[in-house]
């Protein structure tokens, strides 16, 4: 029994540590970013309220209807129901009524209503898809710095690596008398430096890490990490496209400009629905009522009605219903003649609402063409600068096999072979950095053609 309780806690330790050595791809970060982001739960949250507006909007259209019911009794000087006579006494009684009432006309605001709450949905809509597209965006961004960062720390420890075998063998020189001894503190001088790199690559990844996960809304930083991959530059034709053919398919599909040329439509609606209080109001009501009360009912004597006296009864409850109830109906039209000038302000506001939003409209346009500009520019520049890397990289690796040459034979001194080999590591370092930039840059221009993120 002892045995099989170890073998399951053992089973058990297995099973958090893989859980907690999970690796995340950049697929699975954006997927729980956006199921997780709290902004995003509060867009979520309006969009219900803009379903429910529209709810609201199409209720307007269907007529209302209402019951009530009441019972009462009062003692003293009381009015009889029956004969509306005041008379001392104590009076029960009991009503119940039906009443409906339908909006027939009110300027078109009722249809404006309906039409203005369709628009709000989708401007919700289009509001929330422009927020998960910038989620997405700074996802990828902080997932290829991790990636970068990761890279550049496998560059180091390489680099340190190879150091290290220089240290040995530059000791063993030393000792054997063929070099001095100060070439071999230069190259432990330079394997220090190189350790140093490793703890601030170290650093940089975990400090990489922190902010993705911060950016997902994960707290456990010391468990969370990215698949260890590496990414090429990926094949593109998006380049083959003017900045300008790319910002006219922009337009036409981009969440945020379709968010604002919604709220352009939102302002034309409002200002039809503000012009609309200008028109009079037509209503049409139906009511049906009736009651019931302990009172005695007076009618002529059928046989004598001049000289005898009324004859006085009591009619039952549901007698009393048949025999009290009424019905009500027709229109009644509300014509607007003055209110302090409040609807003609309400229309001003509301022209004033819609010109503002028609700006916003051509500033956000304005704004995208220069983003996408920017974005081809940097998508040119940065592979360039790549390219210029990777030049100097294939350069930095000959001199370095020269001077590494030189240096085993004694025709180089460790100083000088310590800057060709700082130089290579930089021009590596360097590589690294200018290629995930061109990479993101690059996605982010191919997403504004609408091709969706993803890294291959």
């Amino acid at each position: 029994m002892k045995s099989f309780a170890i073998a399951v806690l053992i089973l058990f330790s297995i099973g958090i540590t893989t859980a907690q050595q999970k690796k995340w791809t950049l697929e699975e970060c954006v997927t729980y970013a956006l199921q997780n982001n709290l902004t995003i739960e509060q867009f979520e949250l309006d969009l219900e309220n803009a379903v429910i507006d529209k709810s609201d909007a199409l209720g307007a259209f269907l007529p209302t209807l209402s019951s009530s019911a009441s019972v009462s009794e009062r003692s003293g000087l009381v009015t009889n129901p029956n004969t509306n006579i005041i008379e001392p006494g104590q009076i029960f009684s009991t009503s119940a009524g039906i009443n409906s009432g339908m909006r027939i006309f009110d300027g078109l605001r009722n249809i404006h209503q309906l039409n203005r709450a369709k628009l709000n949905t989708l401007a919700n809509q289009y509001r929330l898809d422009d927020l998960k597209d910038d989620i997405r965006l700074n996802v990828a961004n902080s997932y290829l710095q991790v990636i970068s960062n990761k890279e550049s720390l496998k560059v180091f420890r390489a680099q340190y690596a190879v150091t290290e075998q220089d240290v040995k063998r530059t000791k063993e020189l030393v000792e054997s008398g063929v070099l001095p001894r100060g070439d071999l503190l230069e190259i432990e001088a330079t394997a220090a430096s190189q350790e140093q790199q490793i703890v601030n690559g170290e650093n940089q990844v975990l400090l990489s890490r922190i902010a993705l996960a911060q950016l997902l809304q994960i707290t456990d930083y010391e468990n969370f990490d990215v698949a260890d991959e590496e990414f090429n530059i990926p094949p593109s034709d998006v380049l083959n496209n003017s900045a300008k053919v790319i910002f006219d398919k922009a337009l036409t599909f981009r969440n945020d400009i379709k968010f604002s040329e919604t709220n352009v439509e939102l302002a034309e609606k409002d200002l039809q629905i503000a012009k609309g209080a200008n028109y009079p109001t037509i209503d049409a009501f139906f009511n049906y009522n009736t009651f019931y009360t302990n009172q005695f009912q007076t009618i002529p004597d059928p046989v004598d009605p001049v000289n005898n006296p009324p004859l006085a009864f009591r009619a039952d409850f549901i007698d009393q219903l048949w025999l009290n109830d009424g019905i009500s109906y027709g229109f009644q039209m509300n014509i607007p003649v003055f209110n302090g000038w409040a609807t003609r302000n309400n229309v001003r506001r509301s022209k004033i609402n819609l010109e503002r939003n028609k700006l916003q409209l051509e500033q956000d346009k304005l704004n995208l063409e220069t983003d996408i500009n920017q974005a081809y520019v940097d998508v040119t520049n940065f592979f360039k600068t790549y390219e210029a890397a990777q030049k100097t990289l294939d350069a930095r690796r000959l001199a370095y096999v020269y001077a590494k040459e030189r240096y085993d034979v004694g025709l180089m001194n460790a100083f000088d072979f310590s800057q060709a080999q700082a130089r290579l590591d930089n021009a590596e370092a360097e590589v690294i950095r200018t290629k995930y930039d061109y990479i993101f840059r690059l996605k982010v221009l191919e997403f504004y053609f609408g091709i969706p993120i993803a890294l291959d």
